[in-house]
């Protein structure tokens, strides 16, 4: 990180509190404009989104909005109340720092600093843009168009066993609808958890009533006609019917309009922000899904693509902005990764990071309803995965922050409370 993204430039510390714009209406952008003003921040507030709709949360899009139990998700937030200013159906189209204006659909927006809180974009299905019947689930516009063809109980063929395809099958089952899920790889959430531990989450489908193809690669997607069913074609040329088909595989950090701004970027297309969430750009943040930020804790860069990190980073970086003016400088942000999901009856927690763990320990059986996986390092808890497990998730939290030496053999009991089973 270069060193102007270390202190703010004397010129701009002056009128530091005289505008921020805030660039992404999700769970990020919409609490670091909150944050700023809860920490006292008396400068105006701009908050910047693409879509047309008063900013929502994501999480209730793929279950209650999805099935027609609610309307929708609006965060229960009073901007007018706030002194925050919105700006709606504002698509980001390019950054020229060196003039402090954000680019958009409406025309340049000046900004003393900008958040970045753009979120990600889910990957698109190669071949199967602009094909009837194909849909993706990321925006409430998504989610109302997918909701009425759950109530017709279609044939759902689901591209992709993630947690959002997981969680789309498990509402399209509850809907009464035949699914299918083709996933490219051996076994669900390949990308997100080690083999023996995905493995037991295979049951989960056929316990539902959903089919589960693994090593099935999509071909492409013929469309029905005059009211027929359309099929997905699978490269091994069996064809699965659809009337309709969901993708879910993974998403990205919605940073292309970036290009050419100078705001550092990693391989994922994420910007790199420093452990205050600042880019190499001075006077721009950068927080939530479009973000990477370096992990003492771990000892390496983190892409977290979850709800609690669009959360937790808004605070830091309010009180960073709120500190340029005053010399104080808030804690690194270092969050113990969290994530929840909801899917076929169970509901699934992670907190940390376990790729340099160094052992691994189950509490509890896998077949069964509720288990724990805990992963160690030099037996020190670094990560854990909860099924039906809440109070070792809350526990497991805590011992992770406070790099608590922990006993494998104690930590193997299921009956034993994990803050019992403490070296």
């Amino acid at each position: 990180m270069s060193e102007q993204t270390r202190e703010r430039g004397p010129e701009r510390e002056a009128d530091a509190e005289h505008g921020v714009v805030v660039v992404g209406a999700g769970m990020a952008g919409v609490q670091t404009a909150v944050a700023l003003r809860e920490q006292g921040f008396t400068g105006s507030v701009t908050l910047i989104g693409a879509e047309p709709h008063q900013p929502y949360d994501r999480p209730p899009l793929s279950k209650a909005v999805l099935l027609g139990t609610a309307e929708g998700s609006a965060f229960d937030v009073d901007f007018e109340a706030l002194g925050i200013t919105l700006r709606l159906g504002c698509e980001a189209l390019g950054l020229r720092p060196g003039r402090h204006l954000l680019d958009t659909s409406a025309g340049p927006v000046p900004y003393d600093v900008l958040v970045l809180a753009t979120g990600a974009e889910p990957n698109r299905l190669p071949g199967a843009e602009g094909v009837p019947g194909v849909h993706l689930l990321r925006t409430l516009d998504d989610a109302e168009r997918l909701r009425p063809v759950l109530a017709r109980q279609h044939d759902i063929v689901v591209v992709g066993a993630g947690w959002i395809g997981a969680e789309f099958a498990t509402a399209a089952r509850e809907a009464g609808c035949a699914v299918t899920v083709v996933e490219a790889a051996d076994r669900p959430l390949a990308g997100a958890l080690p083999a023996e531990v995905a493995a037991p989450m295979t049951a989960w489908y056929a316990d539902a009533g959903a089919v589960l193809r693994t090593h099935a690669r999509v071909e492409r997607v013929e469309p029905g006609d005059a009211g027929g069913s359309g099929h997905v074609v699978l490269d091994d040329g069996s064809r699965v019917p659809a009337d309709a088909v969901v993708v879910g595989i993974g998403a990205r950090p919605a940073t292309a309009w970036l290009a050419g701004s100078g705001i550092g970027l990693g391989t994922h297309g994420e910007v790199l922000a420093d452990d205050r969430l600042r880019t190499s750009v001075p006077d721009v943040y950068a927080v939530g899904d479009c973000a990477s930020f370096p992990s003492g804790r771990y000892g390496e860069r983190l892409l977290v693509h979850h709800w609690d990190n669009a959360l937790q980073g808004p605070r830091t970086v309010a009180a960073d902005i709120i500190g340029a003016a005053t010399g104080e400088a808030p804690a690194a942000y270092d969050p113990v990764p969290y994530f929840w999901s909801e899917q076929f009856g169970r509901f699934v927690q992670y907190a940390g990071h376990h790729t340099a763990a160094d052992a691994t320990v189950w509490r509890g059986d896998p077949a069964g309803p509720a288990w724990t996986v805990c992963w160690l390092r030099e037996d020190r808890l670094v990560a854990l995965l909860a099924v039906g497990r809440p109070r070792d998730l809350a526990q497991g939290k805590r011992l992770i922050q406070a790099g608590t030496t922990m006993d494998p053999g104690l930590v193997a009991d299921p009956a034993r409370p994990l803050k019992a089973a403490t070296a």
